[in-house]
């Protein structure tokens, strides 16, 4: 039982870690992991526009603050919000080309800072721990 409890310190530990350090390699960008996180999102929707909720249901971290962060995003340019087609009441949103551009740089120092860790691992020892994470959450 001690050890379940103390492998859950070491997810949520390094999962912050993980999500503090990118928010540093970005900063010079001015973006933050939740912000890089939305871009993502956008970039896979392929050109698609897509909702706030379609973009919160894909997060890494769920976030309330969405909204604000597709506002900071549509301040810098990067992505925008139009009213939908089908439903007035929804905002659809897409990236721009700049946003592409900027994510483009930011994919380049997301690797940089994961590939030192890379070799820390076996894909084999990557493997099982995706698996064994994958079965603690029950799926």
């Amino acid at each position: 039982m001690n050890y379940y409890f103390e492998a859950i310190h070491e997810i949520i530990t390094t999962g912050h870690w993980v999500t503090d350090s990118i928010s540093k390699e970005l900063k010079e960008y001015q973006i933050y992991e939740p912000q890089f996180n939305v871009l993502r999102i956008l970039r896979g929707a392929k050109g698609n526009p897509i909702s706030v909720n379609t973009i919160l249901e894909q997060m890494v971290q769920r976030s309330s603050n969405v909204t604000r962060i597709v506002d900071k995003l549509t301040q810098k340019g990067l992505v925008e919000r139009t009213l939908s087609d089908t439903d007035r009441r929804k905002m659809d949103i897409i990236i721009t080309d700049k946003g592409i551009e900027l994510l483009e740089k930011l994919d380049k120092k997301v690797f940089s800072f994961h590939k030192p860790m890379m070799s820390n691992l076996t894909q084999e020892e990557a493997k099982s721990l995706k698996q064994l994470i994958i079965k603690l959450k029950g799926k």
